[in-house]
Order: C-alpha cells, then structure tokens, then sequence
C-alpha cells in the first residue's frame, strides 16, 4: 500500500479537541497507508486555546510534502495566519493537495483565498464572521461538511470526527472507516447534509427517543421498512416518529435509511463475495438495478468498480472478529 501522507497543521491558540481528531483518526495502524506529522509555522510548541502546550514534529515544509492536509480550528480565527503560512497553503493547494478544515479552521484557508467562489461550512457561531470577514465564501450554516474535493470543510468539533472518518471512507472504503470509528466509540457515519445544529434540550433518561427505533432499523436493512413500520416499533404516530426523527438526527427518516442501506452495501461489496442481487436484498435496496442507481447518485461509480477499488487484496484489511466484523488492533 502506498504511504498517504497526512499533515495536520497546528497554528497558534490551536483547539485541542480539533488538533486530536485528525491525529487519533489518521494515526498509523497496520491497514491504514497514512504516514501523520504535526506541523506549525515554526518547529517546536505551540499554545493551544486552553493554555497548555503542544510540540509539533515538523515546520511548514511538511505541507509541500502532504497528500492531506488538516487545519484544526483555533482561537484567533479573526486574525489572518503568518503570511508564509498562508503562501504555504496556497502552494499545497496549487499542486493538487487536498485540504480540509476542522471548525474555524476554515479561517485560514478563507484567508488564503482557498475558498473563494465556494459553498462552504464552519461552526453555527462564528457562521456571519466567516461570511463577514470573507464576502467571496458562502457558508452553509445548516451541515456537517461539505466535500467540495480538493477542498473540505466541516462544522465545529466533533463533526470533524464526521469529516476525518468520510476522508478515510472515500481513501480506504467503509470497512476500514467503519473499523476506525469503533475504536473511537462513534458513529460509523453521519452524512455531510445532517443538521449540525439542533435547537432543543437534551433527553432526560425517562425521554422517549427513537434511539432503539434505529439500531433496530440497521438490523433489518433487508426487510420492508416504512414510515408504519417504523413508527409501531416506536409506539408513536408516523407524524410524529418524522418529527422526532428530524429532531434527534436532522434528517428525515427516508434520507437516514437510504444513506444507512448505501453504507451497508459498501461494506458487503467490500468484505464478501456476495453477488450484486444478493447485496442489494441484503441492504435492503431491492435489486441490482436499484443498487446500481443509488450507487451513481451518491458515490458517482458502480458498486462493481466500488469493489475493485476497495476490496482488499493484500492482506491490508483491518482485523476480522469471528463474526466476521473488522476489529481493530490496541493502540
């Protein structure tokens, strides 16, 4: 497997919970091809936002190297970085770098001129900053992220979990990312167009949700799931399983199973032998023409050309369980 090298650039008053996602997401392990350096504008500590420091292995030399390139959010986000950061930015950018944005990381690649003309997102509350300081960017306030390739940009904070794990689900394919975020107890996958943001109070443990609802949809993919069916597992109204649905998820429910069903079909694709009719009852997409359709609206490629590229051959595939799941070694 060729090394991908991933550079995760640290600039002052760097937010740590940001600078921790890519480094734990994009760390080595031995079915991964990624080779992680920390970097800054100068080698040696940095100060993060909450006053501790952090050393960085590498200066920016590191990002005319990088693959990936990473920008976490950082406090100062008004403030333009270094101008031999911004150049080094736009040199990465110029060869044909991806680069993504973690929460106001997007600040700086505004600052670069990365974005201008584009549609992108940042976190909820510095939104009318980023639109302000930087007329050309258009900011989706009501997103994850947005792959608008080579440039990404996520939501604030652990949407850049969301974000690091669908760079590693396009590189490496759904096993392996979905591998990485069982190490980090999250969610497999949510989808770049769920709301980041949802105005409400947190349940109380008495709350009925439809957490169950849904973990019970992902083990019955293959069967005929309507808006009835779900909502007598519920034990509330169709109406109203759809508005608690869109309040605890941010999607619809139809939204959530197609991207819930494509998911499952990439992993099979990836993982068995199974033929395309079988994997399309299997995720509950009927046939293969159905499959081969949603393939091409979501993924852009055929669930054949899917598996060329993402079926491993060799031996680069995370570890398997004895259920069959993929496992991931201790780290």
């Amino acid at each position: 497997m060729a090394p991908h090298r991933v550079a995760v650039l640290a600039l002052p008053f760097v937010i740590p919970i940001d600078l921790g996602i890519p480094t734990q997401i994009f760390n080595a392990r031995s079915y991964t091809p990624y080779e992680l350096t920390v970097c800054s504008g100068a080698r040696g500590d940095v100060t993060t936002s909450t006053g501790f420091t952090v050393g960085c292995t590498a200066g920016l030399p590191a990002l005319a190297q990088a693959d990936t390139i990473i920008v976490p959010g950082y406090w100062e986000y008004q403030r333009p970085p270094a101008p031999e950061v911004i150049a080094a930015l736009k040199l990465a950018h110029d060869r044909g770098a991806r680069i993504a944005s973690i929460c106001t990381g997007a600040f700086a690649l505004a600052a670069a001129g990365l974005l201008n003309g584009r549609t992108v997102t940042t976190h909820w509350s510095t939104a009318d900053e980023l639109e302000r300081l930087y007329p050309a960017v258009r900011v989706d306030r009501s997103v994850l992220y947005i792959d608008d390739d080579p440039l990404l940009t996520s939501a604030g904070m652990t949407a850049g979990i969301d974000l690091c794990l669908y760079i590693v689900r396009k590189d490496l394919g759904a096993v392996v990312a979905n591998s990485i975020a069982r190490e980090l107890v999250a969610a497999p996958h949510r989808d770049g167009g769920q709301a980041q943001y949802i105005d409400r109070t947190l349940p109380s443990p008495t709350d009925h949700t439809l957490a169950d609802t849904r973990d019970w949809a992902l083990r019955h993919l293959n069967e005929t799931l309507t808006l009835d069916v779900l909502a007598r597992r519920a034990r509330v109204s169709a109406r109203t399983l759809v508005r608690m649905w869109r309040q605890e998820a941010g999607i619809t429910p139809h939204q959530w199973l197609l991207t819930a069903r494509i998911n499952h079909a990439r992993e099979l694709l990836e993982s068995t032998d199974l033929g395309i009719e079988q994997i399309a009852a299997q995720s509950g997409l009927g046939t293969s023409t159905n499959l081969r359709a949603r393939f091409r609206d979501a993924l852009d490629t055929t669930p054949s050309a899917y598996r060329r590229a993402f079926q491993p051959s060799d031996g680069t595939a995370p570890p398997v369980r004895a259920d069959g799941k993929p496992e991931h070694p201790a780290t």
